[in-house]
């Protein structure tokens, strides 16, 4: 599998942006997908996560309420939508797939992620 990251950008905060991660390859053999972010200086944390089926929308703490990940079958894409953005949302994001069954416990975890996506950079201006 092979992910596509894309739609990082500039944006005041308070500003919405829309992330976008495209699959290709073996697409079939994706489980779950999830978005990593990692602000420098610091390790890189879940932001959100979703079946490849497009079920179960799972959040970290800080996502819920401002954060949706969504898919698009079609496409093979999957998207985050961020808005009412802050400035301690400034990070690269990035795009994962699992092929593995999991629970949402394991969601938020790096290990549960087979195939990464190159990183996309967000900038918030406060």
């Amino acid at each position: 599998v092979q992910l596509q990251a894309s739609g990082g950008g500039l944006v005041q905060a308070g500003g919405s942006l829309r992330l976008s991660c495209t699959a290709s390859g073996r697409t079939f053999s994706a489980y779950v997908m999830g978005w990593f972010r990692q602000a420098p200086g610091k390790e890189r944390e879940f932001a959100a996560a979703i079946l490849w089926n497009g079920g179960f929308p799972y959040y970290a703490d800080s996502a819920k309420g401002r954060f949706t990940i969504f898919r698009d079958n079609v496409k093979n894409t999957v998207y985050l939508q961020m808005n009412s953005l802050k400035p301690e949302d400034a990070a690269v994001y990035y795009c994962a797939a699992g092929s593995r069954a999991s629970g949402p416990s394991y969601y938020t975890k790096e290990r549960t992620y087979d195939y990464w996506g190159q990183g996309t950079l967000v900038t918030v201006s406060s």
